[in-house]
């Protein structure tokens, strides 16, 4: 299983230092203008620590908030941080995409697969992470990229998916010695 080890950085430009990198704060700010309600995610630049607001609602009624959601947004909820983060429409709406190098790690559960002829593996998400499955092979199975591909070439690595290309949904392949 593949799972998070922490939130990822976002990538964007910072405007006063140029770095390209910003860790998520965990923490919110929610704004109310009468019965209109703003809500942003704080996120830090990993160069300078400058501050920047990701927007998350913007301009909504206060009853047209589910009060959960409200509720957590209040008590600066790590759980909502992550969820928003991987959210197509934040990233969409606030131009940043996500960086999942060192945020994630293969968990095979203590099985080992070394000397073993023909192995058949079904790879789960914990989480969207985007990682493709020649780096997870290459990690779960001891080899390193290069006879993972060499392996998919020979056609004793079986997959149905596009084993160069990053995934975020499970899948599942056969290995071959």
């Amino acid at each position: 299983m593949v799972v998070p080890t922490r939130l990822p950085l976002v990538r964007r430009r910072c405007h006063v230092c140029r770095a390209e990198r910003f860790r998520p704060s965990g923490k919110f700010r929610v704004n109310a203008n009468h019965k209109l309600v703003d809500a942003w995610l704080l996120v830090l630049c990993t160069g300078c620590g400058d501050t920047v607001k990701l927007t998350i609602l913007e301009r909504k009624t206060v009853r047209s908030i589910r009060p959960d959601l409200l509720d957590r947004l209040h008590d600066n909820d790590a759980g909502l941080t992550a969820e928003l983060l991987q959210a197509p429409a934040v990233q969409h709406r606030n131009r940043v995409a996500l960086d999942w190098d060192g945020a994630w790690r293969l968990d095979t559960a203590g099985t080992d697969h070394r000397g073993r002829e023909v192995i058949d593996v079904s790879v789960r998400f914990g989480a969207r992470i985007p990682v493709r499955p020649v780096r997870l092979i290459a990690e779960g199975c001891g080899l390193s990229h290069g006879e993972v591909g060499r392996l998919a070439v020979a056609g004793k690595l079986v997959s149905a998916v596009r084993l160069s290309a990053r995934l975020t949904d499970d899948f599942t392949f056969t290995l071959k010695r």
